[in-house]
């Protein structure tokens, strides 16, 4: 168990021990005081959920508390696994309200606008600060429901001006069964939206290490509802793309897809969309929407943890050392890490800049689903905050 206070009312703690009660017990050592006002948490998929729910009702009665299951997790430490971190929010100085969206499949504008007013509202009877300028959503969404550029768009329509940022939960790369957590229990199929209103500076960020190259690929044939290319240029999806990258369709594999990603250009920036896996008939599943006739275009990495410290550098010289950041990491990003050895150097620029949070299977930004980045807030300081 590792704590890891911040000094702008938050406190951030993570446990390592998979017995549900021990782990929860741990956070809740810590996190619980007089003046919390909610915690959100992002645990390992390995987790017996049904103990973990229970132990977090039973911690944490009187509290919101949200999350989701992940890819690998985000602590104090750095990259981790195995582990379960959370972020307990001081109302005094944070306003965090939740809503769950049960069933993505059928949400819509006219389910997500008394969703998000009803936020905003609740947010506003707390009066810490105007909520249209000092507020933002973070938005956990199961990340195998292929609903996301649906539901993201719709919510941040009703958003309006007010930010949004978040990560599709994960389950440790298995690709089986990945979870959301809100009132009192775990969810597929679903989303929790949580509405975070303060009187702290801070800053919704996004940021990738990718470079566009001049090859182009046409999508002339996909299932749109299943995220799959069956051809690209007229031709059998895999071939393709093998070709592309200059190995043998028999040996396309994650690697593979982390280091060559393809990406669609809108308003002059690129939006990664990665390759899930390959399928017997050729095709190629993705972990963001595509359909007939986009064009994609070939990506190139560059120095990963060039760009993670100049994004982190970056926020920084805008709002002084954060007082902690809450960051969506592709699990991709991670797995490049892993076979270049650079983990660790990337754990200590996170443990340099209070970031905490979890690896995903896609990220979310400003209402837009991406792959192979790093998004999320980041907290200044309020010098005059009593704790």
């Amino acid at each position: 168990m590792t704590t890891y206070p911040a000094n702008q009312g938050t406190v951030v703690v993570a446990s390592r021990s998979l017995n549900a009660e021990h782990a929860v017990q741990a956070l809740a050592q810590d996190l619980n005081h007089a003046h919390l006002g909610g915690v959100i948490f992002f645990c390992s998929a390995e987790y017996d959920l049904d103990r973990l729910a229970a132990a977090l009702i039973s911690a944490f009665p009187d509290v919101p508390v949200s999350g989701c299951t992940t890819a690998g997790e985000i602590t104090p430490h750095g990259y981790d696994r195995g582990s379960i971190v959370a972020i307990g929010f001081d109302r005094r100085v944070f306003a965090i309200e939740t809503a769950l969206i049960g069933d993505l499949d059928q949400f819509a504008l006219s389910d997500a606008q008394p969703l998000v007013d009803g936020l905003i509202e609740r947010c506003r009877r707390q009066a810490l600060a105007p909520v249209n300028e000092h507020s933002f959503a973070l938005t956990l969404l199961d990340g195998l429901s292929s609903r996301e550029e649906q539901v993201l768009a719709t919510l941040d329509a009703a958003l309006g001006r007010i930010p949004s940022f978040g990560g599709s939960a994960g389950d440790d790369n298995h690709l089986a069964h990945t979870h959301v957590y809100a009132d009192g229990r775990f969810h597929s199929g679903a989303a929790v939206v949580v509405m975070i209103n303060t009187g702290l500076p801070f800053e919704v960020f996004s940021t990738h290490h990718l470079i566009p190259l001049s090859h182009k690929l046409v999508v002339t044939e996909a299932d749109r509802e299943r995220r799959r290319v069956v051809e690209l240029n007229g031709l059998p999806a895999a071939s393709v793309y093998a070709d592309l990258v200059g190995v043998s369709p028999n040996a396309l594999a994650p690697g593979v897809f982390a280091s060559h990603p393809l990406a669609v250009q809108l308003g002059g920036q690129h939006y990664v969309r990665s390759i899930q896996c390959v399928n017997d008939d050729g095709s190629l599943n993705f972990y963001c929407a595509v359909e007939n006739g986009i064009v994609l275009t070939a990506m190139q990495p560059a120095p990963l943890l060039d760009d993670l410290n100049r994004m982190l550098q970056g926020v920084t010289a805008r709002l002084g050392q954060p007082s902690l950041m809450i960051g969506c990491d592709c699990f991709l990003r991670r797995m490049e890490l892993e076979a270049v050895e650079h983990l660790e150097q990337a754990s200590t620029l996170l443990r340099q800049s209070r970031v905490v949070g979890f690896n995903t299977y896609g990220e979310q930004h400003h209402g837009m689903h991406v792959n192979q980045t790093f998004t999320g807030v980041a907290f200044g300081t309020l010098p005059t905050f009593d704790e």
